[in-house]
């Protein structure tokens, strides 16, 4: 069978393939599915055609419940309808599925499966949103990789067809999604030809239409609608027949032969662990290593879910299985067990000798919780004790309810097992330094000119911009399987020097691997040890590692790239790991950045090629002396005066120890409620370039604070005492504009919080600028200069806060949010807590302004001297007006119920109280006033 290799994520495969059988698609965008959207919509406007000859309709609706009420329309009258979704958005179309289950109409949504918002919002992978959904009546297939989403997305829509039942094709959301990965992308116009055409005319002959009229959607009593559900039981007795004949017909094609359960591991296999998705990989490899080691062990991956085929479940099991673990990747509180697990338990029942087989079951991966191979081995482990945990965790501590298994540590699995001949990458960037953007592009170059299987997954933290980005990459001759993160590399690269300090990076390289860090400290090794901390030095020297330095930074300002030193960094890698001969490599990157930036015109073209050059011909290995060997840790001590939130939470899981903390760690916060103000405590100094201000060609108008979308740089108005006392570096001249009082001036500027987006500078109206960008100094002095001017008397109405300049004077009650470098959202929502934010109810809609707004632990809205500040929450994305409209009407609720008992206490008072209530009933409704009537 001829290949046709394509390096593609999980949303592109499963895209690919279901266009060629969609005639409408109707979609509202939701991460992390939207690319599969954005895919269709834009091949339907290149005119892409699909097997009925026409471009796909795509229509964006108003919401996921309006997108597949248009699918529904479109099924109605007589076309083959599509829709992707996720969550949430699932969870917004579940009224609508039970009336497409219930008129069986072959409709079919691709989901990239993801954590449905419960104490948080959660935009990663689980299966709570279609375990949600098991009971809508649509059939559920489940695919565990970016090759199988692209295989079964086909099965689920012939099946739809022939079976006359929606399909449901469900991915995990981000570990497949998002994956990039090298597959063999099926031939669509041949799976197209297995549509059962009969039952295609037939569906379309049944559709509505004037022409031969009929009525849909009655309304039923008792007496009959138990029966007409009852009477669709043959048509889903028939459909895991239809579904395993659709896979056999697309193993003809592909070569790939899938079944409704797959079994992978020893025939005779005692201990067998059921699942379904991404974690399939890694069982697989449990398996392999436990079985190499003795054990006779099995993994079963479901890929028909709804319905559950007992007849094929029993045929796949070992007969001689007595012990299986069910791993479901969700919870449902208040249930004796997880879905799949329930439905493993139901079927076991029935097969024959089932009262020798003990299940347990257990959970795994709640929004993206890596899973890994040792883990699996813990859960193996657990089902063969005497007692095993029931209902029990892997992959966390549970020290509350002690659910959790630890996981052993153990070599030789995984990226260790030489013999799976897999090269292991792992890539430390800041978000939007271009760090993911490069390695599409090295795994396409490896995958499609270096006839090499690669597979890319990009983990993110919770920050909208300037978080840490994580790209793990396998590389290898032979297909991957491996679904997890690396955590043994071959290759690691760190691209910010800030990170060396704060993540344990070496740790996970692997004895004689490679390092790469990009820095401004040279390759001399005395220089480097001034800044390398000594665990960094120790472990290096240790591990035999090979350590390499370049300037990325300097190369790109260099060039004219400003702060993108992806394609510096990206020619250095191919250098240093000689994966491929480095002219070749460089050959195809500049290929690549012709294809890229051509529109962008020549100049851009030329920079990106002297880019790769420079990155190939600057990055230097360094000599490491013996004496890196006998360093010792010198880790920062935690100041222990710090908050219990921010040495407990924020802390640890700004370090990427989040995964480390135990369930107590929570305990108080079970509902997902955090402190205010956490943003403050970050000091990220992630600016190259900062602010810096020139007094005596300073006008005074306070626009530079206006527009700073990160509250990092504020004015001041200080008296003659406080203007004496101020520390070196925080600078004052005599303030102009004030009317009866005399105030110094001050400008200050945190170059820890800054992101150098340079708006303060540009917006300067000053004939000769105030503000001009300079290298960001990350010092004592200027963090104490900070310091002192938070500290500073409150003098925010000394001018009208509704005037620009008289606004600035007051505290922004949000600050250092991860929002984009110059993000003018953060501006408009600074300027609005200046002027009401320790008064505001803050009902917010999902989007940017909740990923910068509250990315845990990053909060950055915080509260005034006095502990007031903004009373934020989240719905969904589309009822924050709902939400606040309900949140006003409690409030008046509560102040006219606190307002007729200080009537009734103003009827019984005398004297200096009698008048303090009447001022405060006087002022009810003043901004101003009521605040001063409350404290009197």
């Amino acid at each position: 069978m001829s290949k046709n290799f394509m390096t593609v994520d999980g949303n592109g495969a499963a895209a690919h393939v279901a266009y060629e059988f969609t005639e409408i698609a109707a979609i509202y965008p939701i991460t992390p599915s939207s690319p599969m959207a954005g895919s269709t919509d834009a091949w339907s406007a290149k005119g892409r055609k699909n097997m009925f000859g026409q471009p796909v309709r795509l229509i964006e609706m108003q919401s996921e419940a309006g997108a597949i009420g248009a699918v529904h329309g479109a099924l109605q009258a007589g076309s083959p309808a599509t829709s992707y979704t996720s969550s949430q958005g699932l969870m917004l179309m579940i009224p609508v599925l039970y009336r497409i289950a219930g008129e069986r109409l072959p409709g079919v949504l691709h989901i990239a499966s993801r954590t449905v918002g419960t104490h948080a919002l959660s935009i990663f992978g689980d299966h709570s949103d279609v375990m949600a959904c098991r009971q809508t009546g649509w059939a559920q297939l489940s695919s565990g990789s970016v090759q199988e989403a692209a295989d079964l997305a086909a099965v689920a829509h012939l099946s739809a067809i022939k079976g006359g039942v929606p399909f449901m094709h469900f991915f995990d959301g981000f570990r497949t999604s998002h994956e990039l990965s090298r597959i063999d992308m099926p031939d669509v116009k041949k799976l197209s030809a297995l549509v059962d055409m009969k039952a295609l005319d037939a569906f379309r002959d049944h559709a509505l239409n004037p022409e031969h009229p009929e009525l849909r959607a009655t309304v039923q009593n008792g007496d009959v609608y138990f029966q007409v559900r009852e009477a669709n039981n043959p048509f889903y007795n028939a459909l895991p027949d239809i579904v395993d004949d659709y896979l056999a017909k697309v193993a003809e094609i592909t070569g790939r032969r899938y079944h409704l359960f797959d079994y992978f591991g020893d025939p005779e296999a005692t201990d067998v662990i059921i699942a379904m998705g991404s974690v399939s990989g890694a069982a697989k490899e449990a398996v392999d290593y436990l079985n190499k080691h003795g054990k006779k062990t099995g993994y079963l991956q479901v890929h028909l879910y709804r319905p559950f085929s007992l007849k094929h479940f029993a045929a796949a099991l070992p007969k001689s299985v007595k012990r299986i673990a069910v791993l479901d990747r969700c919870k449902e509180m208040g249930s004796i067990g997880e879905p799949l697990y329930l439905d493993v338990v139901a079927a076991v029942r029935e097969i024959e000798g089932s009262d020798k087989i003990r299940v347990i079951g257990g959970r795994y991966g709640l929004s993206s919780k890596d899973t890994d191979p040792c883990q699996i081995v813990a859960a193996f482990e657990n089902l063969a004790a005497e007692k095993p945990v029931e209902s029990f965790t892997i992959g966390i501590e549970d020290d509350v309810t002690h659910l959790s298994l630890p996981t052993p540590e153990i070599e030789g699995i995984g990226d260790g097992d030489p013999e799976k001949g897999i090269y292991s990458c792992k890539f430390w960037g800041l978000g939007g330094d271009g760090t993911v953007g490069a390695n599409h592009n090295t795994v396409k170059i490896l995958g499609d000119c270096a006839d090499m299987y690669a597979q890319a997954y990009f983990e993110y933290d919770a920050k909208k911009s300037y978080g840490v980005t994580k790209s793990h990459i396998r590389l290898s001759k032979q297909p991957i399987e491996s679904s997890y993160y690396v955590k043994s590399a071959d290759f690691a690269a760190c691209h910010s020097q800030s990170y060396i300090d704060r993540y344990d990076i070496v740790e996970e390289i692997k004895k004689g691997g490679s390092f790469l860090l990009n820095c401004n400290w040279g390759s001399d090794p005395e220089e480097l040890a001034k800044h390398l901390p000594g665990r960094v030095k120790r472990l290096i020297k240790e591990k035999n590692i090979k350590f390499y330095v370049i300037d990325a930074t300097a190369i790109a300002q260099r060039l004219g790239l400003g702060s993108h030193t992806n394609t510096v960094l990206q020619a250095a890698f191919f250098k240093v790991s000689a994966l491929i001969p480095p002219e070749e490599a460089l050959a195809n990157m500049k290929e690549a950045a012709k294809r890229t930036y051509f529109a962008k015109g020549e100049s851009v073209v030329a920079k990106n090629v002297a880019a790769i050059d420079a990155g190939a011909g600057e990055v230097f290995e360094v000599n490491v002396p013996d004496s890196w060997a006998n360093c010792e840790n010198d880790d920062p001590v935690l100041d222990p005066n710090l908050p219990d939130v921010v040495r407990n939470i924020l802390i640890p899981i700004n370090n990427q120890k989040g995964d480390d903390l135990p369930v107590s760690a929570f305990k108080g916060r079970e509902d997902g409620v955090i402190d205010l103000g956490l943003t403050a405590y970050e000091k990220r100094g992630i600016a190259v370039n900062a602010p810096k201000w020139d007094p005596d060609k300073c006008i005074q108008c306070n626009r530079c604070a206006f527009v700073c979308p990160h509250a990092a740089i504020r004015p001041y108005l200080l008296t003659d005492a406080e203007a004496a006392a101020a520390p070196k570096g925080f600078d004052t001249v005599p303030a102009k504009g004030i009317k009866d009082k005399e105030f110094k001036f001050n400008i200050s500027v945190s170059a820890f919080d800054c992101t150098g987006c340079g708006s303060c500078a540009n917006v300067c109206p000053a004939k000769e600028k105030a503000l001009t960008m300079a290298p960001a100094v990350l010092s004592e002095e200027s963090k104490t200069a900070w310091n002192y001017g938070l500290g500073l008397s409150d003098k925010g109405d000394v001018m009208s806060p509704y005037t620009v300049k008289g606004s600035q004077f007051r505290q922004p009650l949000v600050e250092f949010s991860a929002a984009c470098a110059g993000c003018a959202e953060t501006s408009y929502a600074k300027l609005l807590t200046q002027l009401f934010g320790d008064r505001v109810y803050w009902a917010n809609a999902t989007g940017c302004s909740q990923a910068w707004g509250s990315p845990m632990p990053g909060i950055p809205y915080t509260t005034n001297k006095r502990g007031q500040g903004p009373a934020w929450t989240n719905s969904l994305f589309e009822n924050n007006a709902e939400l606040q409209l309900g949140m006003f009407l409690s409030d008046r609720e509560q102040r006219n119920a606190q307002k007729a008992k200080i009537e009734a206490l103003l009827a019984e008072s005398s004297g200096s109280l009698a008048e303090a209530l009447k001022d405060w009933l006087d002022n009810f409704d003043s901004f101003e006033g009521s605040r001063k009537a409350s404290d009197a």
